[in-house]
């Protein structure tokens, strides 16, 4: 499986932690930034909805000061479903109701925490009950009519 990650400045950090943990288990695409120097996350958090839009990885990480605003920027991009996550629970449900395809943290997160999180999510099986399938066409026929 292969895992693009981006961040911007006040994610870096945390992006660099979780790239050292999963790169033995996964194929990883670091998408940037690669340094604390102040940057914009919608460039970032774009680039990576481009990726994996475009199936050059299968799942993405998107990391910000709040993991908000990167996952707002990642779900402009069609057929982006970028879940802001606080904690397992919510990485397992991003993934089984909501077919998340990207993941959004904020950059103040014990790397840790983050891990399993991220575990979680990789690990997690969509649902394809007719009511989750339902409601994600209903998303899907929006975007695709707007």
């Amino acid at each position: 499986m292969k895992i693009a990650l981006a961040a911007d400045h006040r994610g870096y950090h945390l992006k660099q932690e979780i790239i050292k943990k999963l790169k033995n288990n996964y194929e990883i695409l670091d998408l940037g930034t690669n340094s604390e120097d102040s940057v914009d996350f919608p460039k970032y958090g774009i680039v990576l909805g481009e990726t994996i839009r475009d199936k050059k990885a299968d799942l993405g990480i998107a990391i910000c000061g709040t993991g908000i605003g990167i996952c707002i920027a990642a779900n402009k991009v069609k057929d982006i479903m970028c879940a802001k996550i606080n904690n397992i629970e919510e990485a397992k449900l991003a993934k089984q109701h909501n077919h998340a395809n990207i993941l959004a943290l904020p950059g103040y997160l014990d790397s840790n925490e983050a891990l399993n999180m991220i575990q979680t999510f990789l690990r997690t099986k969509p649902l394809e009950d007719e009511k989750y399938l339902r409601r994600i066409n209903e998303i899907k026929e929006y975007e695709n009519a707007n």
